[in-house]
């Protein structure tokens, strides 16, 4: 997979037009059109801001082994919405989820397209469950303080 079908599948998978991610990094519409199209390279720094506005790793977008399966965006994007949220340590929670879920299907027994279902629905499930106990247990740490 070239380096602009990965900015381009990246990029959809967040739902973004190519302006709205040209806006994220602070440049042209043009920029984006010719990364994903002509597969121009930019530069460092506009590189990393790239990857990060995309939930990717820049090391993602360069390596030009990785496949197009869309479970590797899948897996970035949740990892880096674990880390946003919940630090390092939901971060490292996440990747055991992963880590520990792969390891179900080791026999290879089910489908890639129930796979990715139910990846999705773990992540779902995580980001949900994560979000509610930090409600849940944020709000009386907050109670108690002002007391």
């Amino acid at each position: 997979m070239t380096f602009g079908d990965k900015v381009k599948n990246a990029r959809l998978a967040l739902n973004l037009s190519q302006t709205e991610l040209a806006e994220r990094i602070g440049i042209t519409e043009r920029s984006i059109y010719s990364y994903e199209q002509a597969g121009i390279i930019p530069r460092t720094t506009v590189l990393k801001k790239l990857a990060d506005s995309l939930g990717v790793t820049v090391a993602y977008l360069m390596d030009k082994k990785e496949t197009d399966k869309q479970k590797n965006i899948d897996e970035e994007l949740f990892l880096a919405n674990a880390r946003n949220e919940y630090g390092y340590k939901g971060a490292r929670e996440a990747q055991a989820i992963i880590e520990q879920a792969s390891a179900l299907f080791a026999g290879g027994e089910l489908e890639d397209g129930a796979k990715d279902i139910f990846f999705q629905s773990l992540m779902e499930v995580y980001l949900e469950s994560k979000a509610e106990a930090s409600k849940k247990f944020s709000s009386k740490r907050r109670v108690s303080r002002k007391k």
